[in-house]
């Protein structure tokens, strides 16, 4: 995460929390000073039972909000800097089609900042990777995991 010229009055550590797919993750740690480095892999999982279509899964995440937040761990419960929000669609498939070739094609979004953050929004550098397979429910009728 980068943010020219901005200096934290706190100097509290910033972790990066991440939700998609109904599932909630967070990075470790790290000092307050920008640029905030986060090399990590955060991987999520999901398993859409009865969805048997690819077209109804696009639909599915359409209406599924990813969520980050650039937090501080400023006492007593933390505070959020920065936020970014869409539609889990647009935030695992950026590009108009479902296309191969674009795996862990790196990707800068701006983040909104609070009214708590003084200086420029951050801008975030990161990459996804997503793999959607095919699996046999019991029944035999196939889903899409």
């Amino acid at each position: 995460i980068t943010c020219p010229g901005v200096l934290l009055k706190d100097k509290e550590e910033l972790y990066l929390s991440v939700f998609v797919l109904g599932q909630y993750k967070k990075t470790q740690c790290v000092p307050a000073v920008f640029p905030l480095f986060f090399q990590e892999k955060l991987v999520f999982e999901k398993e859409f039972a009865n969805t048997v279509d690819p077209g109804d899964l696009v639909k599915l995440l359409e209406f599924d909000t990813a969520v980050l937040e650039l937090i501080q761990l400023v006492p007593p419960v933390g505070r959020i800097l920065a936020t970014y929000e869409e539609n889990t669609r647009d935030f695992l498939f950026p590009d108009p089609k479902l296309t191969r070739g674009h795996r862990g094609l790196e990707r800068e979004i701006l983040m909104k900042r609070s009214s708590s953050f003084t200086g420029i929004a951050p801008k975030l550098r990161f990459s996804t990777a997503s793999l959607i397979a095919e699996s046999l429910l019991s029944s035999g009728r196939s889903h899409i995991q």
